[in-house]
Formats: structure tokens, C-alpha cells, sequence
């Protein structure tokens, strides 16, 4: 009989056979809660589409105006955000891509710190310095890069540090499927089934990895696909359906907590507007369908039919959140910029 050493886990071929773990439907409540979720990401984006714009013509200068540099937007892949982020607390780490915001504020990132570190003030999580692409807000264990596919192996060492803790806590690591292509994708896939680690690693399949589509990209049709050789379940969730996603969530999360591994979560989601603002976007073929495709609108609907919104319960909704940004860019603008005498400060030490 193989004696394992303490602390350590249990070789993938001296498992138990895995169980599928029972639905996770979300209640009245809940899924009131993954709207209002979904309406603040959109409100938050469109404010910062907004004020990104600001001083950036005659034409468009990426480098002028209140906001200068590249901005990715989410607007389309909230109920990714949404749907996963509701089975988690602060205490639970998240890992996300360039295009951070709506996982940011679905996990409680501090919205006025954030809008101030994407405006570039002193009052930001970075104190300024590492503008929307570079947020981490150690309160809520939320981290974010630039880097295709870097939040995996972080996300790996937080897992474990959970684990050797003796805590129930998990990490969350998120990135696009144009990521999977990437060796840090199947190094930490490899790993975290190896170790055991409490991670759920999510894909959000948006179909175009900046101007290139999925198809000439990618050799298999599912990521999920190549969860499976690793040996962890997996499944892909089509329609970019809130509650879909909530339940393949719940399961994953719930896995993790229970020391059972990873899983993986590949997610067909939408991106609405471009890769970057300001990308013309002359390669999409589908553009004319995407307004359709809207999912607030599309689960606005469902809630109706249900009987569980009206249209004043919208409005009071889509003004809370309205109040709420507002107040976020009205913080942000009103910080101060840093002080060129400090640009060493806080960077490498």
C-alpha cells in the first residue's frame, strides 16, 4: 500500500471516481442579484467608453485625453462575471485577463480606487501606476495582467497557499480561449491536477482573439476537450446564459471547496465593441447580429416573463447603478495625479 506524506495529494490514479455534483439552480433572489450584477458592469463600462473619448480627437490620439493608453472593454461577457463571481467571497482569490472590469466588480474590487487607477491618480490601487490592464486589490484577492494567460500560474500558488492553510478557500483563474493556445494554459492545467489544487480555471470564448477568429486559431472545437486529456471534468456553456453559467459554476466551486480539484469552465460569450477602443473592427463578419445578442436585454426579458421585474423595477435598478459609477469617475477625477518627482516610488519596491 502507497503511503502519501503529509500534506500532500492523492495521485490522480489513487482517486475515487468522480461524481457530478448536484444542480445549482439560482432562486428569485439570486437571479435579481445576477441581473443588478450585469446592469452595474454595463453602466460602468459605458461611463468609462465614455470618458475614455474625452480629448482623443480630431481623429483618434490613443495617447491624449483623461484616460490615454489602450482600453479593453467587457461590455457582452457579463454573465460570465456575474454567474461565477456569485458563488464566491472576498476570502476566494480571482486571476483575470486585459480586459478586467466586469470580473473586477462582480468580485467587489473597490469600484472608486479602481475608476482612479484607470484614471491614473494618486488615489488608485496602484497608486496610478498601472492603469485599467494592472489592477490588484489585495482585500479582495483580485489580481489582473496584460500578459495572455499570466493569472493561471498565480492562481495555482494561491490555491495551494489556501490548501496548506487548512481553509475552504479557492482561486478563480480567468482568460480568453485565445489564451489556451498558450504553454502557461497547459503547464497549470497539468499542474493543479497533479497537485490537487482548489482552482477553477475559466475560458471566455468570445470567438476572436484580437482580430483572428477561433476557427483558424484553435485545432479543437471545446477547450473543455483539453481540460479532459488533463484529467479534470470539464464542460463548455453555450448562449452566454447567466443562469447556465451560474450553475456550472456552482458545481466547479463546489468541487474545489470539497478538495476535490480543478475543473475547467469554457464559456461561448460575446464581445460587443472592439478588442481595444478605437479598433475599427473591419474583420468581423458578424457585427450586424451582435446588437441581438445583447445578454442584459436578453435576460431582462426572461426576468419579466418570470414576473420577477417590471419596468420601474429596471429603471430604479438601471438608476442605483447610474448613482453608483457616477460617483466612482466624480472620485476618480477629483484625485489628484501623481507627482512626477515619484515616478520610482511604489514601482519596483
Amino acid at each position: 500500500m502507497t503511503t502519501q506524506a503529509p500534506g500532500r495529494p492523492t495521485p490522480p490514479e489513487q482517486r475515487p471516481p468522480e461524481q457530478p455534483g448536484l444542480p445549482h439552480t439560482p432562486d428569485d433572489e439570486t437571479r435579481l442579484g445576477l441581473y443588478r450584477t450585469m446592469v452595474l458592469i454595463r453602466t460602468y463600462e459605458e461611463a468609462i467608453l465614455r470618458e475614455y473619448h474625452v480629448d482623443k480627437g480630431p481623429g483618434f490620439d490613443i495617447g491624449k485625453g483623461l484616460i490615454p493608453g489602450e482600453m479593453h472593454l467587457s461590455a457582452g461577457q457579463e454573465p460570465v462575471a456575474a454567474g461565477v463571481c456569485a458563488h464566491l467571497s472576498t476570502g476566494d482569490a480571482v486571476t483575470a485577463t486585459h480586459r478586467p472590469h466586469h470580473l473586477a466588480i462582480a468580485h467587489g474590487v473597490d469600484m472608486n480606487r479602481m475608476t482612479a487607477e484607470i484614471f491614473g491618480r494618486e488615489t488608485g490601487l496602484g497608486r496610478g501606476r498601472g492603469g485599467h490592464m494592472h489592477l490588484f486589490d489585495p482585500d479582495v484577492h483580485f489580481s489582473c495582467s496584460g500578459i495572455i494567460a499570466e493569472g493561471y500560474p498565480p492562481a495555482l500558488g494561491q490555491a495551494f497557499a489556501f490548501r496548506r492553510k487548512g481553509t475552504d478557500r479557492i482561486a478563480v483563474a480567468v482568460t480568453g480561449e485565445g489564451a489556451a493556445n498558450q504553454g502557461a494554459f497547459h503547464e497549470s492545467l497539468n499542474l493543479a491536477v497533479l497537485w490537487n489544487l482548489p482552482v477553477v480555471f475559466v475560458v471566455e470564448d468570445n470567438d476572436w482573439g484580437i482580430s483572428v477568429p477561433r476557427s483558424v486559431s484553435t485545432c479543437v472545437p471545446s477547450n473543455a476537450t483539453r481540460a479532459e486529456a488533463y484529467g479534470m471534468p470539464a464542460e463548455r456553456i453555450e448562449d452566454n446564459a447567466v443562469e447556465a453559467i451560474y450553475d456550472a459554476a456552482g458545481r466547479a466551486v463546489e468541487r474545489a471547496r470539497q478538495g476535490r480539484g480543478p475543473s475547467l469552465l469554457e464559456i461561448h460569450t460575446l464581445r460587443m465593441w472592439g478588442h481595444f477602443e478605437g479598433d475599427a473592427q473591419a474583420y468581423r463578419v458578424d457585427l450586424t447580429d451582435v446588437p441581438g445578442r445583447d445578454p442584459i436585454p436578453t435576460y431582462e426579458r426572461t426576468l419579466k416573463a418570470a414576473g420577477l421585474l417590471d419596468d420601474e423595477a429596471v429603471s430604479n435598478i438601471k438608476a442605483e447603478a447610474a448613482t453608483r459609477v457616477e460617483e466612482a469617475v466624480t472620485f476618480a477625477k477629483d484625485s489628484l495625479l501623481p507627482d512626477p518627482a515619484d515616478a520610482g516610488k511604489y514601482v519596483f519596491a
